[in-house]
């Protein structure tokens, strides 16, 4: 058998890169390790001609280290390949820059840990660096098609709904999409050798990457917790339940869950609309980054999860919740306008997966469902969302695993979950 990835995906935030490079003088692509940034990265600099500095490599590391400045000194673009291991040529960049002018395209930076998760040191370049993530490939990007599902529905709800009425997509395709991820690495790779590189790729980040930005003084307890919290991905996040019995004060397991959110394991989508009703929640949802990985941690198969097993269901609901907030992230990574996201619930029940507000002040919401079948009961959660927006409300979309797409009511919609990559003409 072979992975579902053959040669290398060309990656969406490509051109974005050179875009912006015409107009910001540092970019920094910030994402999870093994991602694909090292390949991004080489691409534009093949493009360009010039070197990549690759601190990975301990002598290009030591040489960087001992000589900052000069390894900024160029008058071509400079190429920075995992720059956390040596923050210090940040400053090298900044006296570059104060020396010869703020001029665009001056350097292109790569991180496997957020920004503000570096050193002091590592705001050297505010007002200067743009920063930029990069996610886990889409299945747009893995199947080779451009989406552009959140342009479109925005544009024209009705004309995206009507623009491809039925699906192929059987529930065995969608776990098998949850359970491969989106890590290029992983993708080529199926069965024990897949289940191998999860366990490399999760060992590596808690031991090595960790280490790097914090002293951990309980690797055992980093390890249990990011499980126990794989276990809860699509849920609201509640670190106390989940760190019941863990050996630490309440302080050491937020700052281990902050570590983990750092290095790109786990996300928090923050409660979104408390100014819209009183009775609104507060707490963030939890969502590990990649549905692989968190299938791997729950220790949960193909094959379990295509049963109608009641525990099988519910573990396949909560994973494609978080594969699908993965997928509408990634394209929100895409779009030139800014956004806010979040997922929005009341002390009443009420509640709906992932809310996109636009700067104009205009929402798309989406609620996901496991089931072939919506009923107008599940429905709840969109209706009183679009009676408390009015006008703002865009459309409210209800993914599925059924087969059909098709307006249910004003504003209302479902469609199945491959929609989401389905190029609409």
């Amino acid at each position: 058998m072979v992975g579902a990835l053959d040669g290398i995906a060309a990656r969406r935030i490509s051109p974005l890169l050179e875009g912006l490079l015409v107009e910001e003088p540092v970019v920094a692509l910030h994402g999870p390790r093994s991602v694909g940034k090292s390949t991004v990265l080489r691409a534009l600099a093949g493009s360009r001609g010039v070197p990549v500095l690759d601190l990975d490599d301990l002598g290009t590391r030591d040489a960087v280290v001992a000589n900052p400045q000069t390894a900024v000194d160029t008058h071509e673009l400079v190429c920075v390949d995992e720059y956390q291991h040596a923050p210090e040529i940040l400053d090298a960049l900044k006296a570059r820059l104060n020396r010869e002018g703020t001029l665009p395209g001056t350097a292109v930076l790569t991180g496997s840990t957020r920004q503000d998760a570096l050193p002091r040191t590592a705001q050297a370049l505010t007002g200067r660096l743009h920063t930029m993530t990069i996610w886990p490939l889409s299945q747009g990007e893995i199947g080779g098609v451009i989406e552009n599902f959140l342009p479109a529905l925005r544009a024209d709800p009705d004309v995206t709904v009507a623009a491809q009425p039925t699906s192929a997509t059987t529930r065995a395709e969608y776990v098998e999409k949850l359970c491969g991820g989106g890590f290029p690495l992983a993708l080529r790779r199926v069965g024990a050798a897949r289940d191998r590189w999860f366990d490399d790729y999760v060992r590596l980040s808690l031991e090595r990457d960790a280490i790097e930005l914090v002293r951990i003084r309980q690797r055992t307890v980093l390890r249990e917790l990011l499980e126990r919290l794989a276990g809860r991905t699509g849920q609201v996040l509640n670190l106390a339940k989940a760190a019941e019995g863990l050996t630490g004060d309440r302080r050491t397991i937020e700052d281990y869950a902050r570590l983990l959110e750092d290095l790109f394991l786990i996300d928090r989508l923050p409660a979104w609309g408390k100014t819209l009703r009183s009775r609104a929640g507060a707490t963030p949802k939890l969502h590990v980054v990649d549905t692989g990985v968190a299938a791997r941690l729950m220790r949960v198969t193909a094959t379990k999860l295509a049963t109608l097993d009641p525990t099988a269901l519910a573990e396949f609901g909560h994973l494609l919740e978080s594969f699908v907030v993965g997928e509408l992230r990634k394209q929100i990574s895409w779009l030139e306008e800014p956004v806010s996201t979040g997922h929005w619930r009341t002390h009443d029940g009420d509640e709906v997966d992932y809310v996109i507000e636009f700067d104009d002040g205009q929402v798309l919401a989406f609620e996901v469902k496991a089931n072939e079948r919506v009923t107008g009961n599940d429905l709840k959660g969109l209706r009183k969302l679009r009676e408390l927006l009015g006008d703002r409300f865009l459309a409210g979309v209800a993914l599925s695993t059924g087969r059909r797409s098709f307006t249910y009511e004003d504003r209302l919609h479902i469609m199945p979950v491959d929609r989401l990559w389905t190029p609409v003409a």
